[in-house]
């Protein structure tokens, strides 16, 4: 299994449509969605778009009775998997006592998973978790919360082959400061064969993917996929699915019929757009590209900036293209 990772403020609603008109069978994750946000919030947190399945909700948050109450109302609205939350190293998480801050209370952990296992029976409960935190980082830490995963029949964790820094270090140098370790995530696999184990961190591209897939069970990729997400349209071949795979042109057709829809609703085009900006990465014009959605999107009121950009894309595949027959 291939997965694009939680990222907050990135994989919302309109990130997942985009990357579900590239890939298929890709498993796409919501952004992390408090339990008091779903719960009490005025916004419908749990909305999304049914051509995104398969998708997973990931849920924050420390109460077993409040993470059953989402759960069921994830089930009822038709989420492919809920996953927990025991990763993030967020000061506002952490405050919320839940996250990363949960690996020291394994079995708190396993209550949430079973309680949320018995409001939505239906659905798989997985976990997304790191190898450790501070100073507590040895395989035995590790092992004290995998294995009453495994006796509470969870069927899949995804590991961040990173420890996390409570204290000291920004979410963002969590994700590249701490050293990656790979072998201990192949090692979790050794040791506890029923559990579904996903690994996740500093994977670039498929090709690294496919080499990770030769000692886990999936590969969870997260901002390579959101900075280069045509690296997705690969995905549902290296998964053996047959079928074939789109275009740039046609996922821009798909795209742009989708923000004018938004755009009719009430919606802004940035809000769509903002994450189609790696769309031309590592192409003729891709800077020109990213500059122009940059520049007119933020302020555009239809959809007009996306043709725009397409047509400086064309121009200079057309110019690639002379050059390439001169020589």
């Amino acid at each position: 299994m291939i997965s694009v990772a939680p990222m907050l403020d990135w994989t919302d609603r309109h990130c997942r449509f985009f990357h579900r008109q590239i890939s298929e069978h890709a498993l796409l994750y919501t952004e992390m969605v408090t339990t008091g946000a779903i719960l009490f919030g005025k916004q419908d947190f749990l909305a999304f778009n049914d051509a995104e399945h398969p998708v997973a909700l990931q849920l924050g948050g420390s109460d077993p009775q409040a993470l059953a109450k989402c759960a069921k109302l994830a089930a009822e609205r038709g989420y492919d998997e809920i996953n927990l939350n025991v990763g993030c190293p967020s000061d506002r998480v952490q405050n919320g006592s839940f996250g990363a801050c949960l690996m020291a209370e394994p079995s708190l952990v396993t209550d949430c998973v079973k309680a949320m296992q018995d409001a939505a029976p239906e659905v798989p409960v997985t976990v997304k978790t790191r190898l450790g935190i501070d100073e507590q980082d040895s395989y035995e830490f590790l092992q004290a919360l995998l294995t009453p995963l495994a006796e509470a029949e969870c069927p899949r964790v995804i590991l961040h082959a990173r420890k996390a820094w409570l204290q000291g270090l920004s979410p963002k140098e969590n994700r590249e400061i701490p050293p990656l370790d790979y072998q201990r995530v192949y090692q979790a696999k050794r040791d506890y064969p029923t559990l579904e184990i996903h690994v996740n961190g500093g994977v670039n591209n498929l090709q690294e993917a496919q080499q990770h897939l030769q000692y886990v069970d999936g590969v969870m990729i997260g901002r390579a996929a959101y900075s280069n997400p045509w690296l997705l349209a690969e995905v549902d071949e290296l998964l053996g699915v047959q079928h074939r795979a789109p275009s740039k042109e046609e996922v821009l057709a798909q795209m742009h019929t989708y923000i004018e829809e938004h755009i009719r609703a009430g919606g802004r085009f940035w809000h769509v757009a903002r994450h189609m900006l790696g769309l031309y990465q590592n192409c003729p014009g891709a800077r020109q590209w990213r500059r122009t959605l940059s520049e007119l999107g933020p302020r555009a009121d239809d959809a007009t900036p996306l043709l725009t950009a397409k047509a400086i894309i064309d121009a200079e595949y057309a110019r690639a293209a002379e050059r390439e027959s001169q020589l």
